[in-house]
């Protein structure tokens, strides 16, 4: 499985990014493997608009099942969740801990978006 987590850097120390589409970073882990890879996000976090269904479409091309982030907006997750990735909000911390986190179970995936768009 692959999850992504929104990241302030590129490694699995750097802090978890509360933001979604204007996250500097998604560090994605890849279970079967154990290994990460950053995507930079530099171009779509410099959006005027629309930069959540930007990094969404990022996301899903990476192959990514989970995303792991600390709020996600209403077009981000809908384009997430048509995607078929599951969102988890509410995420602090590193990214490796993040990751730890949800492989223990400990991480609810959301149902709704936290945050009204635009955050």
């Amino acid at each position: 499985m692959k999850i992504a987590v929104t990241s302030q850097g590129k490694e699995p120390e750097s802090q978890v990014d509360p933001r979604f589409g204007r996250a500097k970073w998604f560090v994605t882990f890849d279970t079967d493997t154990g290994k990460y890879e950053a995507i930079d996000n530099t171009q779509v976090l410099n959006l005027p608009q629309g930069a959540g269904i930007q990094a969404a479409q990022h996301i899903i091309d990476s192959g990514t099942e989970v995303l792991l982030t600390g709020h996600c907006g209403p077009n981000a997750f809908s384009t997430l969740s048509a995607g078929n990735v599951k969102v988890v909000t509410g995420v602090g911390g590193t990214v490796g801990e993040a990751i730890e986190k949800h492989k223990k179970g400990e991480l609810k995936t959301a149902g709704a978006p936290d945050v009204e768009g635009h955050w």
